[in-house]
């Protein structure tokens, strides 16, 4: 057992990504992270790696936030976990970051597209935050994912922007009933950012590269480490008394 860390967050879809580039960026000695994958373990175990290489301490663990039906055996392995790693009974922190895409238009767009996507981003973020609150200290900090495409609407998004839409909602909700407790709860809304998200297609399309860059005021598509710091600098303790917020971190896209 390590020393037990000021906090502890969990990041979930922290092996690769957005969730890779919060973690980085909150990895230091007073702070344990627990970051979930849904299949890539050796990923996972690299960035633990690159975590502990960095002076902090970290440990993965496998969750499929779209199964709600595994979420008592993840509470009950991150209790383990946690004890076991640190001697601590609690999180401080919570990251809503797993999922993926789909690039569809409305009109093709199936039923079971649209339900992996809201089983994942909204369902699952429902009811693993709603399983975790036992486990979430008072004065936690919950942090959702959305998307600039809630704001701004690009073709082929619309089950996904619909999803992040019903994610900002519950965000305002969670922060007003939470609020007793202290915990506060925020979305982080991001930009285009050159992750393999959907494809790869803003890193490795040059043509809609370029496009999102004209249309953005700073001039370029967002990297990871972007949101990285953003996510980091939100669950700051100099952010707490930022509550029921979005904040877009997109560089100024389409403004």
């Amino acid at each position: 057992m390590t020393d037990t860390p000021t906090r502890i967050i969990l990041i979930t879809g922290g092996s690769r990504g957005l969730g890779r580039a919060s973690a980085l960026a909150l990895a230091s000695p007073d702070t344990g992270i627990v970051l979930t994958y849904r299949s890539q373990a050796a990923e996972a175990a690299d960035v633990v790696a690159a975590i502990e290489a960095k002076g902090g301490s970290a440990l993965a663990l496998q969750l499929d936030t779209g199964e709600t039906a595994t979420f008592p055996a993840f509470i009950a392995a991150l209790k383990d976990a946690i004890g076991k790693k640190w001697g601590a009974n609690a999180i401080n922190a919570l990251v809503n970051n797993a999922g993926m895409g789909v690039h569809k238009s409305f009109a093709e767009t199936t039923e079971a597209e649209f339900d992996n996507l809201f089983d994942v981003h909204v369902k699952g973020v429902f009811f693993l935050t709603q399983a975790l609150l036992p486990v979430l200290a008072d004065g936690s900090r919950i942090l959702n994912f959305s998307s600039g495409l809630a704001r701004f609407s690009l073709p082929g998004y619309a089950a996904y922007a619909a999803a992040k839409g019903a994610i900002e909602v519950l965000t305002r909700y969670m922060a007003k009933e939470l609020g007793a407790r202290g915990i506060s709860v925020n979305t982080v809304a991001p930009g285009a950012i050159e992750t393999d998200f959907g494809g790869g297609a803003v890193r490795d399309n040059a043509d809609l590269n370029a496009m999102i860059a004209a249309q953005t005021a700073l001039g370029r598509v967002g990297m990871p480490d972007d949101i990285g710091e953003a996510v980091a600098s939100l669950l700051s303790p100099a952010n707490r008394w930022i509550n029921a917020q979005r904040v877009e971190v997109s560089g100024g896209m389409f403004v």
